[in-house]
């Protein structure tokens, strides 16, 4: 299945039925009357996030969605029955946005979330309604009201506790490999990952959270080099990222920043997002070469990065349970700050 995280589509709700004129004439009957019934209303057009979609892809081969119209009133008081309703069903985490792609209609990030975006026309009334003692005989009634229409535009941001970012190559699709049960595309070339991807982190019974990995960033993303920053919007939602540096690297530094300057130039609080940083690729490297690269990156920035390998295992638990502490204070789960990172098992890592 493609991934597609933005769409624009056209919606309109159906017209409301027309009122009828009929007059009730029947034998024995001396005073007939008007008898027109009502038209029904126009169909709505709803939509509801569900469980179980994370790709926008089917609004790619039908874009326009019309609701029913209503169907217009009968004789003898016969009122005529309400249009079909559409219901587009999106993934849960979907923003509905105004054609100009800036006004935020709604924004659907739980399952069951269902909002009106264009409410049908009332159906019109018949010619029974307008009945009195001074006009016995109306020969009038009202047409249906006009739907609504409109252009929106979809897009997707995918709901994840926590975000993988860093440098092309930098090993976020192997270590969302060893941290969960997701399969992405690996391969020794930049750019092997083209669209995000998900994973369940399984620490334990109850410890359970998702990870999200993006296309990686390079310097100029936000002025559209490489991919740019079309993806970041799936880690905006995260209560922490993970900005792994390829350990191998020539500049270490460099790399961190290179990223963190496009993290600030994208804003949405991207920026000031709780940040853990690893060195990746730790396998490839002795335990000399750690140590100095370690001391490198601190006294630069003044941050400790933890030590992994997406291959090895190495240090991947340590990392998983610092991310979960950090989601867990963002749900407003009480956390203890002394709380030991479970480092009892030395095997390495890998998803329950």
């Amino acid at each position: 299945m493609k991934f597609l995280d933005q769409c624009k589509i056209y919606i309109r709700s159906g017209n409301g039925g027309g009122g009828a004129v009929s007059f009730r004439r029947e034998k024995y009957i001396e005073y007939g009357g008007p008898d027109g019934g009502d038209g029904g209303r126009g169909g709505d057009v709803w939509i509801e996030a569900v469980e179980g979609l994370n790709t926008l892809i089917d609004y790619r081969y039908q874009q326009h969605f019309k609701a029913g119209t209503g169907i217009h009133g009968m004789g003898r008081n016969r009122h005529g029955a309400a249009g079909e309703d559409v219901v587009l069903k999106v993934p849960v985490g979907t923003q509905v946005l105004e054609d100009d792609k800036e006004t935020l209609i709604a924004d659907l990030d739980e399952a069951g979330t269902r909002i009106l975006l264009a409410k049908g026309g009332n159906g019109g009334w018949g010619n029974d309604r307008f009945k009195g003692p001074i006009n016995q005989a109306p020969k009038h009634a009202n047409p249906g009201q006009e739907g609504e229409e409109k252009t929106i535009w979809l897009r997707l941001k995918l709901i994840a506790d926590a975000g993988l970012v860093g440098l092309p190559n930098a090993g976020k699709s192997t270590f969302l490999a060893a941290a969960s049960a997701a399969r992405p595309k690996i391969a020794d070339y930049p750019f092997t990952t083209l669209a995000p991807n998900l994973g369940m982190v399984d620490l334990s019974v109850g410890e359970r959270f998702v990870l999200a990995d993006i296309p990686g960033l390079i310097e100029g993303a936000s002025e559209g080099q490489g991919l740019g920053t079309r993806f970041l919007g799936h880690v905006e939602r995260t209560a922490v990222l993970i900005h792994l540096v390829d350990i191998t690297q020539d500049d270490i530094v460099e790399a961190w920043k290179t990223v963190r300057t496009e993290l600030e130039a994208y804003g949405e609080g991207l920026g000031e997002r709780h940040e853990i940083v690893a060195l990746s690729k730790i396998d490839a490297v002795d335990e000399e070469t750690r140590g100095w690269r370690v001391e490198e990156f601190r006294e630069a920035t003044g941050i400790t990065p933890r030590l992994v390998s997406g291959v090895s295992g190495e240090g991947v638990r340590e990392l998983l349970r610092e991310c979960w502490k950090r989601v867990r204070r963002e749900r407003g789960e009480v956390v203890d700050e002394d709380e030991a990172d479970d480092t009892s098992q030395d095997a390495p890592w890998s998803p329950v």
